[in-house]
């Protein structure tokens, strides 16, 4: 009995070995030896033939039946020249090395692995293209490109436009690009468990502060003083830093007698033998607004040698009060001096500093109009340059002042020149109490040569 296969070679062939043979009869054929062959893949794949009608349209040329083998060896051809034409193409697109208009290489940047071919979906269907990322360099040990574990990079084009090169020039301009950025200091985290320090509240206080003071401050009134002038006014305020020490009062207490005594004369004309008890019953009244313990009456009767009566001073106080309207709390210069040491670093000769100089702005009549900030700010600033730290002005300061250090080298100028001045001058009572060991004797430091030099 013949066999499948001695039928199938003895089976006649048809009269026209050129026509096209149906579809179903070819995949019947390759069906039978299935077990014998390995896969060819979709025969579609195969170049230079196309289907038509159902049926495999053949070039001219080709007059026998698509077998197995010969189906095998088309598909194999057809793949051979897909990726001859492929390499063909991408030899014509890469530039020589002498080829004057090669472009410069570009930026390597990563890319994932699994992204490194690409299959293509027209003709040339199961031909893989040969666009393999470039290694930046091989891995160390004989690691391949498939179990290496070195990073891999593919070439990315970089396209400055008009507002990147905008913004590069803007920031170079400004510096951006050459220093670093500083960081602003947290003054408050070692306050964090202490209650008093209000440190949930401490911006919105002062962000209030910074508001309040532009109100009801005082202004250049020596223009509407007829018997006044800012050499008697620097007289009363030495008497009276001088009678603050004396009667060991809180710092607040000081700022806030002179705050009295310059509003009360930007409102009210005052005789020159008026002069004194104005400070004598703003003193008082300062003392009752800030002091636990204040002085009487009679010890200021008795710290003015007899110059004012009882009643001289209550009347007084009551004038000045009703002028003011009672409003008393008002932002002064210690309020932002606390503070400003605390972002200056807080260390102790630091803070006599500031506090010297403050007492010292408090009796330059130039600086009565100016804000009680600013003037804070820059006695913080005279201090940093007379002990010549550096830098003289960080970014802390700049956050927590709100100024800048040209914008405090005026007030800073009057304030060294006053310190410089203060040891050969006749009101010095500032200098003497912020030359005794209690202090620091930082008064005795050395002025500083110049403002905005260490």
């Amino acid at each position: 009995m013949a066999t499948r296969h001695q039928r199938v070679a003895a089976a006649p062939q048809p009269a026209n070995r050129g026509a096209a043979v149906p579809v179903g009869k070819q995949k019947a054929a390759a069906a039978a030896g299935a077990r014998n062959r390995r896969a060819l893949g979709d025969i579609g794949n195969v170049l230079n033939a196309h289907v038509a009608g159902g049926m495999i349209q053949l070039p001219e040329g080709i007059n026998r039946p698509i077998t197995r083998n010969f189906g095998a060896q088309l598909l194999k051809k057809a793949q051979d020249n897909a990726v001859a034409a492929n390499n063909a193409r991408v030899v014509a697109q890469k530039p020589t090395k002498k080829d004057p208009a090669r472009k410069p290489a570009r930026k390597l940047v990563p890319r994932p692995e699994n992204n490194t071919t690409k299959v293509s979906s027209g003709p040339d269907a199961g031909a893989v293209e040969n666009k393999k990322p470039v290694e930046d360099k091989k891995p160390s040990g004989g690691a391949g490109s498939s179990g290496g574990s070195g990073h891999k990079y593919c070439r990315k084009k970089v396209v400055n436009t008009l507002t990147s090169v905008l913004t590069a020039r803007s920031k170079h301009a400004c510096g951006i690009t050459e220093r670093p950025k500083e960081l602003v200091e947290d003054i408050d985290k070692l306050d964090s468990d202490n209650q008093l320090a209000v440190v949930d509240y401490i911006e919105d206080i002062y962000k209030f502060y910074r508001t309040a003071q532009h109100e009801h401050r005082p202004i250049d009134y020596m223009g509407s003083q007829l018997e006044v002038n800012p050499k008697m006014r620097a007289i009363l305020t030495d008497w009276i830093v001088e009678v603050h020490y004396k009667f060991k009062l809180m710092p607040e207490t000081l700022y806030l007698t002179m705050y009295v005594v310059d509003r009360y004369l930007s409102l009210q004309p005052v005789l020159r033998r008026e002069l004194q008890l104005v400070g004598v019953a703003a003193m008082l009244i300062a003392c009752k607004y800030e002091e636990t313990w204040a002085p009487e009456v009679s010890d200021f009767i008795c710290i003015s040698d007899n110059a004012y009566s009882r009643s001289q001073i209550l009347a007084m106080e009551k004038n000045i009060l009703n002028m003011l309207q009672w409003n008393l709390t008002v932002p002064t210069p210690y309020v932002f001096l606390v503070r400003f040491v605390k972002a200056a670093g807080g260390d102790k000769e630091l803070e006599h500093m500031a506090f010297f100089f403050a007492e010292m702005a408090l009796k330059e009549y130039d600086l009565v109009s100016l804000c009680p900030s600013l003037v804070a700010a820059s006695a913080v600033y005279a201090a940093r340059c007379t002990l010549k730290k550096s830098p003289l002005w960080t970014n802390t300061l700049k956050h927590h002042t709100g100024f800048s250090d040209s914008q405090l080298m005026d007030c800073a100028k009057v304030l060294v020149n006053a310190h410089a001045a203060a040891p050969e001058g006749k009101l010095k009572a500032a200098y003497k109490k912020y030359s005794t060991v209690q202090f620091g004797c930082v008064a005795l430091r050395p002025p500083a040569p110049a403002v905005g030099q260490v």
